[in-house]
């Protein structure tokens, strides 16, 4: 990649290093920062963009945990990491020292990527994995003052968002909006032994709140979460049921499809009457903020044990209809949920590092167009 060169092997930062021309806001270096690159996505991260060459600095709270994660990644002994607890503490960081692109796979993306993603501006990129929908609808909105700004904002850049959001942008390819799409996400992941982690079990605090949405007459709505259940059959013979979600899908394929009635469904939401009746009660306890905390903390406690993924794909699928009756469906096959989201990450940074996507925030397809998908591994079955 032109614009990336090698690890520098500058060790940890410190307070002060940052030059004048730096802290006045001049030109950016050639770092791409991964935050949380101790976790599972961040490490795929770090070591996809390090097998690129580039100059890679990870980014958390613990340093012996992140040199660890260095060296897997194969950075070279004493190559720089920055310490730094809290999204606060990161932002200022970011802005003191500067890098290219920041990738954010933190979690809490509603309240981390606003901040982070601001602390990129002027003339820096951000990336993240974000799928629920205010943090993705919140990370949009900055749309106008990355513009000014120069920098490329890009919000779910993993399996959730890219994987549906890219078929309806290739089935609506050279014609007029639709009038009706579903799409509809179905993620294969193995499960790692550990503790589930705030950021997972807040994320499904989020889509518990949230309830479900869908777009009627061109406007964003209630539904219940898990309405109008159905099941897939995918193109290799295996099945899974899916129901309606809030989630940044739904903004995606609208955005991508500019159809009036849009509906979004995840094989994660529930799916059995008897739970889709308790959903709503539980939404409204976990309202109030006590009781979110209560539960955010009790279940990233929860220790889950090593699984594999349920099925040998994980698949994105989209049905698109016209006014005329014309019909058209498409599926993106990808492999394990988790190391595509990596490969989509390292794929869209590389590209932003390297001048790629237009100033603005954007959702991968419209950042970069719906190939990204096959570059980052998956792969197109249209009609």
């Amino acid at each position: 990649m032109s614009g990336i060169g090698r690890n520098s092997g500058s060790g940890e930062t410190r307070e002060g290093e940052a030059n004048d021309e730096e802290r006045a806001g001049g030109g950016r270096g050639d770092e791409v920062w991964v935050l949380g690159a101790t976790g599972r996505v961040g490490r795929g991260v770090c070591a996809r963009l390090v097998a690129q060459g580039m100059t890679v600095v990870p980014v958390g709270r613990d340093r012996e945990r992140l040199i660890a994660a260095g060296t897997e990644a194969g950075l070279p002994s004493g190559a720089k990491v920055v310490v730094a607890d809290g999204a606060e503490r990161i932002a200022r960081e970011i802005t003191r020292q500067r890098p290219r692109v920041v990738v954010n796979t933190i979690g809490g993306y509603a309240a981390t990527g606003p901040l982070i993603a601001r602390a990129c501006m002027p003339g820096g990129h951000y990336v993240d994995q974000a799928n629920d929908l205010l943090a993705v609808e919140g990370l949009l909105g900055l749309h106008d003052e990355a513009v000014r700004a120069g920098s490329t904002l890009v919000t779910g850049a993993g399996f959730g968002v890219l994987a549906t959001e890219a078929v309806v942008a290739k089935l609506c390819e050279g014609r007029p909006a639709p009038h009706r799409v579903r799409v509809d996400s179905v993620a294969s992941s193995a499960m790692e032994a550990g503790v589930l982690g705030v950021a997972l079990a807040d994320s499904i605090a989020d889509v518990l709140t949230a309830g479900g949405r869908r777009y009627e007459g061109g406007r964003l709505v209630r539904s219940r979460l898990g309405a109008r259940p159905r099941r897939l059959v995918f193109p290799d013979g295996e099945s899974a049921a899916a129901g309606e979600v809030a989630s940044g899908e739904l903004l995606a394929a609208h955005a991508a499809s500019g159809a009036p009635s849009v509906t979004a469904a995840s094989a994660l939401a529930p799916t059995s009457a008897p739970v889709r009746a308790l959903l709503p009660l539980l939404g409204r306890l976990l309202s109030v903020p006590a009781l979110r905390r209560l539960a955010v903390d009790r279940l990233g406690r929860v220790t889950v044990k090593a699984a594999p993924r349920p099925r040998r794909h994980s698949w994105g699928h989209a049905v698109v209809e016209w006014a005329d009756g014309t019909r058209r469906e498409g599926w993106l096959r990808a492999d394990e949920a988790m190391d595509f989201t990596s490969g989509v990450t390292a794929t869209v940074t590389a590209l932003l590092a390297d001048g790629a996507g237009r100033p603005g925030a954007w959702t991968p397809a419209g950042a970069l167009g719906a190939d990204i998908a096959t570059k980052a591994g998956g792969a197109f079955l249209l009609d």
